[in-house]
Formats: C-alpha cells, sequence, structure tokens
C-alpha cells in the first residue's frame, strides 16, 4: 500500500512546475528545488513543523514523507502555491 501511494504521490509532484522528484528510499522522497530552505520555512508554516527537511548532504533539495492520500494532497497543495 505505501509503495502504491509513493508511486502515485512521485507521479502528482513531478506535474508541479519547479519540482523535479529525485530517486528516493523508504517512504522519503528528495525534491530538487530552487531556494530549499525558503520553502522548508513557508511549507513548515502552512502545514506542520517538520513536515519538509533540507537534507545537508544533498544541495538544491528538499525531503518530505510519503503520509496518507489526504496529508499528502495537503502537501501537493501546498507546493502548488508555494513553488
Amino acid at each position: 500500500m505505501l509503495d502504491e501511494e509513493k508511486d502515485r504521490f512521485t507521479s502528482r509532484l513531478a506535474m508541479i512546475p519547479g519540482v523535479r522528484p529525485m530517486p528516493s528510499v523508504g517512504q522519503w522522497i528528495l525534491l530538487q528545488v530552487e531556494h530549499p530552505t525558503e520553502l522548508a520555512r513557508r511549507v513548515n508554516r502552512r502545514l506542520a513543523p517538520g513536515v519538509m527537511s533540507v537534507p545537508r548532504q544533498v544541495d538544491g533539495a528538499v525531503r518530505i514523507s510519503v503520509a496518507d492520500p489526504r496529508q499528502n494532497e495537503q502537501m501537493l497543495r501546498a507546493l502548488r502555491d508555494l513553488v
């Protein structure tokens, strides 16, 4: 079930201009974006603290987790508004 939701969520993320999903493992998805620190701050402020993080070892990227479909849709809406 989680793999199916991750695939669905990743394909929806790829449709957002300025967001490029990167190869990821587990329940996490790396997204290549411009201004990752600013985007993470704005998304965390809108949704909940910590829902998006900036990994230190990957330049120009943010990290989000795959959640349930409702929460993933909230993330998609926030990204469409904020990217």
